[in-house]
């Protein structure tokens, strides 16, 4: 094995690791004094009317954030990016996580209702998610047209995770089926800071995953956004241009997509996407 891609396994196994215990540990701390009957502002219900807490989102950002700022092997700038990716997206969600209304839905939603002057919680963090996606994006960019689709895609990656939040699990393994073969390529093609920045949110985000598939917690909007941010921001540092543009296109047109028809359907109605999309589930409530 060539020294740099043996530097980039003991890289990417310490950023998984670091990120898993410190997400586990979060996750300990902030559900520690939980009440019994899960009452609380961190309290929502799940698509069974369930009450689950929302607090797995703030583990998963401290548990990423610590990989990003403990991690050998990342440059000054990209440590930052992703502090400023993760830690910025996750913020805004866990805003909207908090103080969210179901007044207006949908990225189209929130952007009519700016339009028309009323400022939903959920356009300052498209808004907000945008900014921070730039800002990690300039630390990674070169010059302003990279920077504008560096940091698009970041925060586009953000918005989309987030929309795959439906399903106990699922936004965790999308997260790991995308952030998977992203993580291989930058160990077999030799870089070792890419590799590195890619493992720390999959280590966290499988950590968790057991809580996520049991129904216990969910990410929110918070470990959603920060998830896909921090993948998003990985890839932009790893695929060349043809690729990031590739990547922005993606996200648009699936984000786009969802306006207008039901990720949860089309999973449903398709037998290999429902069967990873059931694994480690509880079996569907009969009608």
């Amino acid at each position: 094995m060539p020294a740099t891609r043996a530097r980039g396994l003991l890289y990417a196994l310490a950023g998984a690791a670091i990120g898993a215990a410190a997400a586990r540990v979060a996750y300990a701390a902030f559900t520690r004094n939980r009440p019994a009957d899960l009452s609380g502002r961190w309290t929502r219900k799940n698509h069974r009317g369930e009450p689950i807490t929302l607090l797995e989102g703030p583990a998963f950002v401290a548990g990423a954030g610590a990989a990003a700022a403990l991690t050998p092997g990342l440059p000054g700038r990209l440590r930052l990016a992703a502090l400023v990716a993760g830690g910025g997206s996750g913020a805004l969600g866990a805003y909207d996580d908090l103080y969210g209304t179901t007044s207006s839905k949908g990225f189209k939603g929130h952007l009519s209702a700016l339009a028309r002057g009323e400022v939903t919680s959920g356009a300052v963090k498209i808004l907000g998610i945008g900014a921070t996606g730039l800002g990690a994006a300039a630390l990674v960019s070169q010059g302003p047209v990279d920077t504008l689709v560096n940091g698009a895609a970041i925060a586009g990656s953000a918005n989309l995770a987030n929309l795959f939040d439906l399903r106990p699990g699922r936004a965790i393994k999308v997260g790991l089926l995308t952030g998977g073969p992203l993580l291989a390529a930058s160990l077999f093609r030799d870089t070792p800071a890419a590799a590195a920045l890619a493992a720390a949110p999959l280590g966290a985000a499988a950590a968790l995953l057991p809580e996520d598939l049991g129904e216990r917690a969910m990410l929110g909007d918070a470990g959603a956004n920060a998830l896909g941010a921090l993948l998003g921001l990985a890839a932009v540092t790893k695929l060349g241009r043809p690729g990031r543009y590739a990547l922005l296109g993606t996200v648009v047109a699936l984000t786009a997509a969802a306006e207008k028809v039901s990720f949860t359907k089309v999973i449903a109605g398709n037998p290999v996407l429902n069967r990873l999309d059931m694994l480690g589930r509880r079996p569907v409530d009969p009608v």
